[in-house]
Order: C-alpha cells, then sequence, then structure tokens
C-alpha cells in the first residue's frame, strides 16, 4: 500500500494545491489512500464541514487535526458525524468526536490514529499512554496504522516514533509547518518524519503575511494574522507499507511549488 500523508493545509492556497496537484500526484506514484492534516485548512486556522466536505471530494481519505480544531462551533456537530475527520485523541472522553478510525481500502484496512503533544500545548491526557493504548485496539483489526502526532517540540514526536516502533506503520509529525530532513524507516519497520511540512503559502511565515510577523516580533504587539498570498507550496510524505505485516518499506518526502500569476493570488 502506498500512503501519502499531505502536511497541514493553510487556508484556500494550500486548498488550492491540494485541487491543482492530487490528482497527478495520486496517478504518478501510484497512491492507493491520502491522509491530510486540515486543521488550518479554513482562513488559516481551523476547519468548518464544508471545507471538510471539500478536501474529502478533492480525493482525502481522513482528515486529521490538532489545537486548531475547534476555532468554528459548527465543526462540533460535524465531528459527531463524520468519523474520517478526526480531533487529537488524547482529548478528555466526553469531548465530541474521535481520535482513530478504521477505513476499507483496495488494498486492506488502514487505521489511522490522531494525538496532540503536550509540550508548549494544552495540559491533556498523555499521548504516549492513549496511542499506545488505541494502537492496541486497532491491531485487532488491520496492521497498517498511520499515527499523526500534532505538536510542538520535537523531542516528543522523535520519541513518540522510537516508542511505536514495530507497532505502526509510520509516525507522521505535523504542527510546526516546516518540513524536516529526517524521513527514515526505523528498525522495527516503523517509516518516521518531524514534521511533513505545510501544504499552503509558500512566501510566507509558516502560512501567515510575513510582513504582519516581522511586525509582531519587533513590537511584541497583537496582531490579526491574515493568510499570504503568492506561490503555493505543497509538502507531504510518500510511505510503501507492506499489507500483510504493517511494516514500511520507505519513506519519501514531497516538495512541489505552484506558481501563481496575476488575479490567481487570493489568500483566504
Amino acid at each position: 500500500m502506498r500512503i501519502l500523508f499531505i502536511g497541514d493545509i493553510f487556508g484556500e492556497p494550500g486548498r488550492s494545491a491540494v485541487r491543482e496537484l492530487l490528482p497527478g500526484i495520486r496517478k504518478e506514484h501510484r497512491i492507493d489512500f491520502v491522509i491530510a492534516n486540515g486543521e488550518n485548512a479554513a482562513g488559516g486556522m481551523g476547519i468548518t464541514p464544508v471545507i471538510a466536505q471539500e478536501l474529502f471530494s478533492a480525493g482525502i481519505g481522513v482528515i486529521t487535526s490538532g489545537n486548531h480544531i475547534w476555532k468554528y462551533k459548527e465543526i462540533i456537530e460535524f465531528l459527531k458525524i463524520e468519523p474520517k475527520l478526526l480531533r487529537p485523541l488524547n482529548y478528555p472522553p466526553d469531548v465530541p468526536g474521535s481520535g482513530s478510525v478504521i477505513v476499507d481500502t483496495p488494498k486492506g484496512k488502514i487505521g489511522v490514529v490522531n494525538v496532540m503533544g503536550r509540550t508548549f500545548l494544552s495540559g491533556i491526557e498523555c499521548p504516549f499512554r492513549c496511542g499506545l493504548d488505541e494502537v492496541n485496539r486497532v491491531k485487532e483489526k488491520t496492521n497498517i496504522i498511520l499515527m499523526d502526532i500534532h505538536a510542538e517540540a520535537t523531542s516528543e514526536k522523535v520519541a513518540m516514533g522510537w516508542f511505536l516502533d514495530g507497532m505502526v506503520s509510520a509516525v507522521v509529525g505535523t504542527h510546526t509547518h516546516v518540513q524536516t530532513a529526517d524521513e527514515r524507516v526505523l528498525p522495527g519497520g516503523t517509516a518516521y518524519i518531524t514534521d511533513a511540512g505545510m501544504t499552503g503559502p509558500r512566501d510566507s511565515v509558516i502560512g501567515v503575511k510575513k510582513e504582519i510577523i516581522i511586525k509582531k516580533f519587533l513590537t511584541q504587539v497583537p496582531v490579526s494574522f491574515e493568510v499570504a498570498k503568492g506561490d503555493q507550496i505543497f509538502c507531504a510524505v510518500i510511505i510503501e507499507v507492506d499489507e500483510s505485516s504493517g511494516k514500511s518499506r520507505g519513506i519519501q518526502r514531497l516538495q512541489i511549488e505552484v506558481k501563481m500569476t496575476g488575479e490567481e493570488n487570493h489568500g483566504s
């Protein structure tokens, strides 16, 4: 099974890059299943039911998320009825939605687990203990399991990769929006990367207009973020998994630029 994981989709520029590039990528790389982090897909923060449906229609099979999933109130009810949109598993049990899902594909079942780190983020349940319990539950149905760990600290993501090595097919980090160059298959057969990167405006500060963020750093005065315009970048990883064992054979980074011209430069 060849799995494409798309790094944090940021606003309309990120969605536009997905619409333009995903069909060709699926064909060229013989992709069997697509997963994407979509927690910033609506205006750079949060996701709405309409945008989630847009991403599903574009060919994404499961959408993972993180700390910005609660930005729009209407997503609460949607999480209750759409199992393929995940919120982090390690929120308290009575929180709407689910942190994992098992999906049927032509190559077999795939389990997707979404956890959130605690370092510099919310003090929620332990992603390691919760994640392990959920992986063990999912393994009763399939050996093919991918975890998205949405975390700020590099060390927390790396630790999760080693913690689950040999138990899951892949551990992919998200949240920091900068693709790392440490992709590898760990000794136990788990593909790993610290951050898959961002799919959105290239000439930005992790998706936001660079002038706004520079001003914030210079003055320390709070500012309203705006999605940057201009050329886009599509960041993702391709993971090749043995269907019977669930072990990964390889992981490959993708970075593709999309040049924008004239009136195409929009950033909502």
